[in-house]
């Protein structure tokens, strides 16, 4: 309360200060990570710094004989350096200059930031068996420092937060996460700890990325042109905003001249919209200039890191924002590499998306190992599948404070790590994974077989496979996989396997081996060979504007008579379904046979004539010479009525036969029909949705058979779309 009540003394001179005049003196001031009840960390150099008057002296000292001077600079800043100092306290710190200000309670032990978004905020008061824990949170030597929610556009230099004991009435209001990490570090250590808690619900982790981050990674440029262009330091932004003044100029000019001639004129020029200030916790380095950069250069042991729910899209992207990430804060921290242990997310049924789509991200979480002196700590076993926040963060805190220990203290006796993939042999009709960190041994939560690995060979899609623990091993076979010849495990967002060492840290997701290439088109439509491919395009990369995986139209020169479809769709856990379609020409431009975007001009609504239709799925009307076949191709709005009078179409449903109109560029239309069959053959609709696009082999199971409204794409984990010619004989 001292403490508390003396900074809002402070601040009310600083008012009084500004309002009175420059002759008034301006008080020493300490950011607000200073203060009564903090902990400092030990054996290291101890950074301070604050304000004052220019050129003003100010001494810090910090228990008895421990003074350190500076003065302040031009700019009224300044800064001193305590000398390392070994766990203890409490101590007093005391900051004199104009005026002296007496930090109490302060402690010297292990500080460590804890960042991220909702699974690192998630408080104790919320956690598992609260009823219990928050009562006997009595643990006077651990504290918190809670960082305010703040996003501003440029770096911030202070935030509005206390230092606070934990006690059962404090407790409640720690992260989670970091208070189990904590205890354990101070129940192990035998010091005290702090705990930095910066972390934010729902963000992403671009935000919490500075600038110099983001111009570390390559890959990254994008991000930082982005930043550096809203930084009025930086070139980018004083060319930028030149420009924008002689274009205000000139039009100042006209103005004037459309006075005096009582002309009309034309609105000033709009403020550049890359210069404005990137705000909000969405903003690229918005989260590291109000919730980090205050931070920084605090002594620090290392950081802790729960984030990726909003990123788990990125796949391997996700590494390079780790790498700029860590990189970025320890270049601006200066303490070297310092630890970075980090929470690989949990298994989350994320609605109707890519059941595959989560793997792929743990597989990126666990390819960010490479940056030096990181861990991860995997927690597939204490997930709950229906709620992306899962409440036992007690094994979480200890799975982290695990890798510290080890890897950070140099505790050789803690096993760290659960079974991670070591390599892969085959012998014959079974595949033999060998395993690392197994600790005392390989065994199952459930005393069961392991489960969640599949196999796959030269003949079969992946398959369950039947696995046996042998050693420091997992043996796996199927039935009907005579020659396996790569292994997938918990490559499933449900995953949450039973595989483990002897210590309980659970085996994560991983892939090995080559994955048969098969060609469904080249295997099943011989047709195909008298054609030319024109486009590929993996779907799931769809959006606003199409970008073809393969874009051949300067290599097909010649005319073509006929024009094919082929679309693969794959869900977990199923076969490939397929579908080929071929027709007469409808048009002799290659640029009109893609997605019919605005950008391609494309807009037909017609009969096709000699559609060849092949297909695996049971229901499509397959056949040669079918007569049946219309195409309704555009990127218009569309509505059910049946404009162009094909037989069988409804007028009140969305089926092969619609309407289109405006607005031009508006939801789009990719569908080829059968009207004989009454059926829809294929359709791709709203593709400017990406995720959310429609997308089906023959009738959609709701009411519009057309699958308008559908929003499913994200369900396939494979969805492919080539497209191709025959040319003319």
């Amino acid at each position: 309360m001292k403490q508390s009540m003396s900074r809002i003394t402070i601040a009310g001179l600083m008012f009084a200060t500004a309002w009175l005049g420059t002759s008034a003196q301006a008080d020493v001031r300490l950011p607000h990570v200073f203060g009564s009840h903090m902990v400092l960390q030990r054996d290291c150099p101890i950074p301070v710094w604050g304000w004052a008057d220019p050129g003003e002296p100010v001494q810090v000292r910090l228990a008895e004989g421990r003074a350190v001077q500076a003065k302040a600079d031009n700019a009224g800043k300044w800064r001193v350096t305590l000398p390392a100092m070994p766990a203890g306290g409490p101590f007093t710190m005391v900051v004199s200059g104009h005026n002296r200000l007496v930090l109490d309670d302060v402690l010297v032990g292990e500080v460590w930031v804890c960042s991220g978004q909702s699974n690192m905020e998630w408080p104790l008061a919320a956690c598992h068996n609260a009823q219990e824990e928050v009562p006997r949170a009595n643990h006077p030597q651990l504290r918190q420092i809670r960082v305010p929610h703040v996003a501003p556009g440029y770096p911030a230099h202070d935030f509005a937060a206390e230092w606070q004991v934990c006690t059962p009435a404090t407790a409640g209001g720690f992260t989670g996460v970091g208070y189990f990490f904590a205890k354990h570090l101070m129940e192990s250590l035998e010091v005290p700890v702090g705990i930095i808690n910066s972390s934010w619900g729902g963000t992403a982790i671009e935000p919490w990325i500075p600038p110099v981050g983001f111009a570390g990674v390559p890959a990254l440029d994008a991000y930082y042109r982005r930043v550096k262009l809203t930084d009025p330091r930086h070139p980018s932004y004083k060319h930028a905003l030149e420009g924008y003044l002689e274009a205000c100029s000139a039009w100042t000019a006209q103005a004037q001249a459309a006075l005096r001639n009582q002309t009309p004129l034309v609105p000033p020029p709009e403020y550049p919209a890359g210069l404005r200030p990137l705000e909000g916790p969405g903003s690229p380095s918005a989260l590291y200039n109000g919730m980090i950069h205050p931070l920084v250069p605090f002594a620090i042991r290392g950081a802790i890191w729960y984030q990726g729910e909003a990123n788990h899209g990125d796949g391997m992207r996700y590494v390079d924002k780790m790498e700029a990430l860590i990189g970025g804060w320890r270049k601006l921290w200066g303490q070297g590499d310092f630890p970075f242990y980090y929470v690989q997310i949990a298994p989350y049924t994320y609605g109707n998306e890519d059941p595959y789509l989560l793997p792929s991200f743990w597989e990126a979480q666990t390819a960010a190992q490479r940056i030096p002196n990181t861990g991860m700590a995997v927690i597939h076993d204490v997930g709950n599948l229906h709620d992306i926040h899962p409440t036992n963060k007690q094994d979480v805190g200890l799975r982290l404070a695990r890798l510290a220990l080890k890897r950070t203290y140099g505790r050789q006796d803690v096993v760290d790590s659960g079974p991670t993939f070591k390599g892969l042999t085959i012998e014959g009709s079974r595949l033999r994974v060998t395993f690392d960190n197994v600790g005392g041994g390989l065994k199952t939560r459930d005393g069961k077989a392991p489960d969640w690995f599949e196999i796959i060979g030269p003949e079969t899609d992946f398959v369950r496979a039947d696995a046996v623990i042998e050693g420091d091993s997992v043996v796996l076979s199927a039935l009907g996989v005579a020659s396996p010849v790569a292994v997938r495990f918990a490559w499933h967002r449900d995953a949450s396997p039973n595989l483990m060492n002897t210590e309980g840290l659970p085996a994560g997701a991983f892939r090995a081996g080559e994955v048969p290439v098969r060609d469904y088109l080249a295997l099943n439509v011989a047709e195909a060979k008298e054609y030319e491919l024109v486009y590929s395009l993996d779907l799931s990369k769809a959006g606003p504007t199409i970008s073809y995986d393969v874009d051949r139209r300067a290599q097909v020169t010649g005319p073509f008579d006929r024009v094919a479809y082929f679309l693969e769709l794959q869900r977990a856990g199923e076969q490939v379904r397929w579908v080929y379609v071929s027709m007469d020409a409808f048009t002799t431009d290659l640029g009109k046979i893609g997605v019919p975007t605005l950008a391609s001009r494309a807009m037909f609504q017609q009969r096709v004539t000699n559609m060849n239709v092949i297909s695996n799925v049971p229901e499509i009307a397959t056949g040669t010479a079918l007569k049946g076949g219309v195409i309704e191709f555009w990127p218009h709005n569309y509505g059910p009525g049946n404009g162009a009078g094909f037989a069988g179409a409804s007028s009140s449903v969305w089926d092969f036969g619609d309407s289109p109109g405006p607005p031009e560029d508006g939801y789009g239309s990719m569908q080829i029909g059968n009207t004989e069959a009454k059926q829809t053959i294929f359709a791709f609709n709203n593709w400017k949705s990406g995720s959310g696009a429609d997308l089906g082999i023959g009738n959609g199971p709701g009411d519009n058979p057309d699958w308008t409204f559908a929003s499913n794409a994200a369900s396939y984990s494979l969805r492919n779309l080539r497209v191709l010619v025959r040319p003319k004989r």
